[in-house]
């Protein structure tokens, strides 16, 4: 992902999916709206419990792993002998989302390179997709994935980009809310050494559970096949706000520790690389 500019040729999402999206807006809209409704609710209790945990745990407290530090949403605790003890929760039904531009609102949360990632159980995936060759063609858009079931980076190559031609190159960029899970980098080997043509580039705005061995294993197998993988920097998520987001026109400026997280995130990131 070293050219970060969309190709000449770009279109946007095929028009099949495009209809398809927007036949199930119409059907299911108030149930969207309620979903968002809940996300939103969910996302402010979770900035509450960040601010607090920042204050608590200070800069130089390390993620450790993906949503493990705050309590689930409608979780109920009770304190016992000192300890909080929390009910499970029933997650809804596991959906992978297809479109052009994402909600601000989630952009900002899901995308915040925070050391402490709680309550992110989403993974965010903004794509940019060069091909040269045969009816050169690009594409654009992103996926969001969540709770259990297929990731974004697999469902990428099932609903994006399904096909393959040899004698067509591609230049695959994602930009994506956290780096790929141990099961998801072993799968994107599988696929660079099926597709020689095309090249895949990573940045990623946080690391997930970056301390597990099986985690940095992946990474490392992953940047060997080929891939290359970086960590997103202040101008990187100005990009992405400006190309994959329903800015309605308006400037981002980046979170105040934004360049502080990407050096640390960075460093991370080059020690596993080594």
């Amino acid at each position: 992902m070293a050219d970060k500019k969309e190709g000449k040729g770009a279109r946007r999402v095929p028009v099949k999916q495009k209809e398809k999206k927007a036949e199930k807006k119409v059907e299911k809209a108030p149930e969207k709206e309620a979903e968002k409704e809940k996300e939103e609710e969910k996302v402010e209790k979770v900035e509450k419990v960040e601010k607090v945990e920042k204050v608590e745990k200070g800069p130089a407290a390390a993620e450790g792993q993906e949503g493990s530090t705050a309590p689930p949403e409608g979780a109920a605790a009770a304190e016992e002998n000192g300890e909080f003890k929390l009910e499970p929760i029933e997650l809804p039904p596991f959906e992978i989302i297809v479109g052009e531009r994402m909600n601000p609102f989630f952009f900002k949360f899901q995308f915040k390179n925070v050391e402490y990632s709680s309550g992110r159980n989403k993974t965010f995936l903004c794509f940019l997709v060069d091909s040269q060759g045969n009816n050169n063609t690009g594409m654009r858009g992103y996926l969001e994935d969540e709770h259990a079931g297929g990731h974004a980076e697999e469902a990428f190559f099932q609903q994006v980009l399904p096909e393959y031609d040899p004698a067509v190159r591609y230049l695959v960029t994602w930009y994506v809310s956290s780096s790929p899970c141990a099961a998801c980098a072993a799968k994107l080997v599988e696929i660079l050494q099926a597709r020689k043509t095309m090249r895949l580039v990573i940045y990623s705005a946080r690391l997930f559970m970056w301390e597990e061995p099986e985690i940095e294993a992946g990474l490392k197998v992953l940047a060997g096949a080929g891939c290359k993988l970086r960590m997103m920097k202040p101008s990187d998520f100005v990009y992405v706000w400006d190309t994959f987001v329903e800015n309605e026109e308006q400037t981002f400026t980046p979170w105040e520790d934004c360049q502080e997280n990407y050096d640390y995130y960075q460093e991370r990131l080059s020690d596993i690389l080594k």
